[in-house]
């Protein structure tokens, strides 16, 4: 069913707010006020309003925007008029199986394993951020969700997962990165390239080896090595970030063709602009994300959920007979 354009609610699109008379005054004004340009409102046209804002405005200020874009009326919500993607969770999809989670504390990597946790797997949930994991099982408390706080990249945080999977892995999402400081590769220094090679190729390669003998030995196993746009274009980001997440390609290459036979199927994801918490290095806009800002306005970014949900596609078994694919979930930017 066509969204009702006639009004707009706090979960209808910035993209339906722009498009509407009322909700683009409104609209316009506030990003005048936040600092955010036109650009920004164009990539952001996907994200509804209310996740958007939600947390920057203060109780009743965005139930107040509702009500001036409408003409002085707060429309009653029906969600059928609702703009944009909509979750739809699969019951069961993950019953009695075990699935490890990088990167669940936010982001990506949070709405995978709440995903997986909502369709009844239990969740090995890892993140560096304590307070992460303990947001994610208050938002999920009857779940079945282990929380592992550690670093991929140490030898200690390898061990403390694989403990925490009582000695079955049935899926293995490798979500968590690590951005750079978009720097070309004259101006690359040694700090920065060691932390990114750390955790997105030698954490992910660690953990991954250390979890492979456990899906050998049960002749079954799905494996999600999760990529970037990066990988696929020399504008997305810098040097070592490029260069790690093209890595993370090759992993997965040679893992879907050496562990075929065991019955393990090895995938690779590859998400575009994500509102995420992951945050390059430095904050210089003319040093860093402003050398690709004219790259990325023309694709809107997604939401974690939307990438989300192409990952535990590929890691239940309902993406059977599929192995050392890549795919893109990025809206259409790698095409250009």
């Amino acid at each position: 069913m066509a969204a009702d354009n006639r009004f707009v609610t706090e979960k209808s699109t910035v993209g339906a707010w722009l498009a509407h008379s009322g909700g683009a005054q409104v609209l316009h004004e506030f990003a005048e006020k936040a600092g955010l340009s036109q650009d920004s409102l164009r990539m952001l046209r996907k994200i509804p309003v209310n996740r958007l804002l939600s947390s920057q405005l203060p109780d009743g200020a965005l139930e107040q925007m509702v009500k001036r874009a409408n003409g002085g009326e707060i429309p009653a919500h029906d969600a059928a008029t609702d703009t944009g993607w909509q979750e739809r969770i699969t019951p069961s999809r993950f019953d009695g199986k075990t699935a490890v989670i990088t990167g669940a504390g936010s982001g990506i990597g949070r709405a995978v394993a709440c995903r997986i946790a909502r369709e009844g797997g239990r969740v090995v949930a890892v993140d560096i951020s304590e307070e992460g994991l303990k947001g994610l099982q208050q938002q999920h408390p009857d779940a079945e969700i282990c929380p592992v706080a550690a670093d991929i990249a140490a030898a200690e945080g390898v061990e403390a997962i694989v403990s925490a999977a009582e000695g079955r892995v049935d899926a293995l999402g490798n979500v968590a990165g690590l951005s750079d400081d978009f720097s070309a590769l004259h101006e690359l220094s040694d700090e920065v390239l060691h932390r990114v090679f750390e955790v997105n190729v030698f954490g992910l390669m660690k953990l991954t080896r250390a979890v492979l003998p456990l899906m050998m030995e049960a002749g079954s196993g799905t494996v999600v090595n999760v990529a970037s746009e990066a990988a696929m274009r020399g504008s997305s980001s810098g040097v070592a970030y490029t260069a790690s997440k093209s890595a993370v390609l090759g992993v997965t290459r040679s893992m879907a063709y050496m562990y075929e036979p065991f019955g393990i199927r090895v995938n690779t994801l590859a998400p575009g602009g994500t509102v995420t918490g992951m945050r390059p290095v430095v904050d210089d806009e003319s040093y860093g994300p402003g050398r690709i800002r004219s790259f990325q306005t023309d694709t809107p970014v997604a939401l974690p959920e939307e990438p989300a949900a192409s990952i535990t596609f590929l890691l239940s078994d309902d993406s059977v007979n599929v192995t050392g694919a890549l795919l893109t979930a990025d809206g259409g930017q790698s095409v250009y």
